[in-house]
């Protein structure tokens, strides 16, 4: 099975075809300008609160299950707890969508992106932003209304290469986002991805897929040179 039919188990064939849309999207956004990283050195156990006899809500890997890539989380916000110890609060993989949890500052390494994308369902497009300001707009193929494209504020887990011969080549951006609708399939747990148009199609601006957003080759190129793991996308109406 190929890398992207286990990550996301959403594809099936669809129609045919291809643009992108390069344009300048100067609206103004509530965007920030950059956002803070915790790269992990080891596994963490994430936590409902900030200390060690919270509830445990999942451990969460030092590296991402498809390209052994380190994991990488947004922080959302800080804590030191009674004893001394500091905290993060994170955003989390898998489900439920949107999930965050606590994770100890020790064995993280911080970092900052300027990168964010922000998915605009209602009308098609990728905006890709850097510190803030908006630097380039795509047109893209999203869910159609009976697996729609999951909406709320995600982060990329890890950057896949595929092969000429693989579905969604030439690369796909494996997010947070788990689909709405569909549980499970071929094995894969529904997740959402931004991949290429390759053995799937699709007409950019259109809403087809299984609530994947497809792009074409060459953005998929531009975005993975500039994104990786961590790095937010937002999805909305």
């Amino acid at each position: 099975m190929s890398a992207l039919l286990w990550l996301v188990g959403l594809l099936a064939a669809t129609a045919v075809g291809s643009s992108t849309a390069g344009a300048q999207d100067q609206a103004r956004t509530d965007v920030p300008r950059t956002q803070e990283l915790a790269a992990l050195t080891a596994p963490h156990a994430a936590r409902a609160a900030p200390r060690r006899s919270s509830t445990r809500l999942l451990i969460v890997a030092a590296r991402r299950p498809l390209t052994n890539e380190q994991t990488v989380l947004p922080v959302v916000a800080h804590a030191t707890s009674a004893d001394g110890d500091h905290w993060l609060r994170v955003r989390l993989p898998g489900r439920p969508n949107g999930h965050t949890g606590w994770i100890e500052r020790a064995k993280t390494i911080r970092r900052v992106t300027p990168w964010h994308l922000v998915v605009k369902l209602s009308s098609r497009k990728v905006i890709a932003y850097r510190n803030g300001a908006a630097v380039r707009t795509f047109s893209a193929v999203i869910g159609k209304p009976s697996t729609p494209t999951p909406m709320g504020a995600f982060f990329v887990e890890e950057a896949v290469q595929l092969s000429a011969s693989e579905v969604g080549s030439p690369f796909a951006l494996a997010l947070s986002a788990r689909s709405n609708v569909l549980q499970e399939f071929e094995g894969g747990s529904g997740q959402i991805a931004m991949h290429g148009l390759a053995h799937v199609g699709g007409v950019p601006g259109t809403a087809i897929s299984h609530g994947c957003v497809r792009l074409d080759a060459k953005t998929m190129t531009w975005l993975v040179a500039r994104i990786g793991p961590g790095v937010p996308v937002t999805i909305r109406g």
